[in-house]
């Protein structure tokens, strides 16, 4: 255990609220869920998840369908870093850390989802929710090999206006853009304040907030919102056609087709549909 890691969560920490589900064959993908979820504050039973994320095919529970369960339930999951010090910071903050292990070998894996929830960096131990055991006690290098087969994914489930600890930037802001596609704009809000507060100058946080406070209603919050993308980042097209198009619905048609030009003017995706805009608005003339 590093030493920066030592200094940087308590010797020691258990979370004692999160409930256990026992995992029978195949279950632990859907048991993981039900304790993360109730963690959260979304209450769903192991058999009302069996058939949102179990694949009979595959013989158990894959990411995906992991993730995008727990959106369904109205909290956001974070793919944390795959990395110790990560993960203890995550439960050192009270947050319940579902990981993905293979218990077996990499080339004849047996895969298996549970939940830490508890650490002693002096015994150097992790606590977890695991199979048909509460509060198994493992070592954390034994953990680790087995944690280190998956590739050391983990994730927290948060309400939407909690960020993790240690997932910020875009893989932050690209979990809340998944969220947004499933909850929709106004429930997704407090997520899209709170990296913006967290990391202003991130330019596809602002966006992300630009485009949600425009789909609920609070146009000139959209403006200013855009306003700072394009400010951190001269060169998103999307930013500048957006600005655009919700100023040209303010009736601000000036400033509106300054920002599409500029839209229209940098190469990529959005540069088309920025000039068909211009190109739209633009006076006919008559025969």
């Amino acid at each position: 255990m590093s030493e920066a890691t030592r200094s940087a969560v308590p010797d020691r920490h258990l979370i004692d609220e999160v409930p256990f589900y026992g995992q029978g064959d195949y279950q632990c993908g859907p048991a993981t869920l039900a304790m993360v979820l109730e963690h959260g504050g979304r209450a769903a039973s192991v058999d009302e998840l069996i058939p949102q994320v179990f694949l009979p095919g595959r013989d158990g529970s894959v990411q995906p369908e992991m993730l995008a369960t727990v959106r369904r339930h109205g909290l956001i999951p974070f793919v944390i870093p795959g990395r110790m010090d990560a993960l203890l910071k995550e439960v050192a903050a009270g947050r319940s850390v579902a990981v993905l292990q293979n218990l077996a070998l990499a080339w004849w894996p047996m895969w298996h989802y549970a939940v830490v929830t508890g650490y002693d960096l002096d015994q150097e131990r992790l606590v977890l929710h695991s199979g048909e055991t509460p509060r198994m006690d493992v070592a954390m290098g034994r953990f680790d090999a087995t944690w280190a087969r998956s590739g050391r994914w983990a994730f927290v489930a948060l309400p939407p206006g909690e960020l993790p600890v240690s997932t910020v930037g875009r893989e932050a802001a690209g979990a809340i853009s998944a969220f947004e596609s499933v909850q929709g704009a106004q429930p997704t809000l407090p997520a899209w304040r709170s990296l913006v507060a967290r990391e202003p100058s991130l330019a596809l946080a602002q966006f992300g907030l630009g485009n949600a406070l425009a789909a609920s209603g609070e146009r000139e919050n959209a403006v200013q919102a855009f306003r700072r993308a394009v400010q951190e980042d001269p060169d998103f097209a999307a930013a500048w056609l957006n600005l655009g198009l919700v100023l040209r619905s303010l009736g601000q048609t000036g400033e509106a087709d300054d920002a599409i030009r500029r839209a229209a003017a940098i190469p990529g995706p959005v540069q088309a549909r920025a000039q068909e805009q211009l190109e739209k608005d633009r006076p006919k003339v008559r025969d």
